[in-house]
């Protein structure tokens, strides 16, 4: 049986507050949505586990591709390097749901992403990702473009 676990707005450790269980989607820069299917679902009715990766996936890319934010260069691409969901609500089709995206942390040749996953107003999932910039040839992590990080320093997500 799928476990969901909600932690009312804290870390595991609950020592502190976590901001991605407070944020409306209003509050991240990137925002799109994707319908549920019915072949989404699990033997129990509601939205298979592996398909929130599917949401967030398609958020991130409507984030890194974004003709208005162009972020890679010629001859470099992106690998995902970690993703991390916490599940907070079970969801059900039919119905859509809507996938806030921003950015939490730009390294040298790295940055991560926050994700709210919502469905009608309601959060049912969070999600963080590091996203690693690569060379198209050598497929070797490579420094993000001062253009790329001024892009998203721009997408920056208020930690508040």
């Amino acid at each position: 049986m799928q476990r969901f676990v909600v932690y009312g707005g804290r870390h595991k450790d609950r020592t502190m507050t976590d901001p991605n269980a407070l944020r409306p989607l209003e509050a991240y820069p990137s925002r799109t949505s994707a319908d549920i299917r019915y072949s989404d679902l699990d033997r129990q009715g509601h939205v298979n586990n592996a398909v929130f990766a599917t949401f967030s996936e398609i958020g991130r890319v409507a984030f890194m591709y974004d003709p208005a934010h162009p972020l890679a260069s010629e001859g470099r691409s992106f690998v995902i390097a970690r993703l991390l969901i916490d599940f907070r609500a079970e969801l059900f089709w039919p119905g859509t749901v809507e996938i806030g995206t921003g950015v939490v942390k730009v390294g040298r040749s790295s940055f991560s992403l926050a994700q709210g996953i919502f469905n009608e107003g309601r959060l049912v999932a969070t999600a963080e990702a590091t996203i690693v910039m690569v060379d198209k040839e050598t497929r070797r992590s490579t420094p993000l473009p001062t253009e790329t990080v001024d892009v998203l320093k721009s997408l920056m997500l208020d930690n508040s």
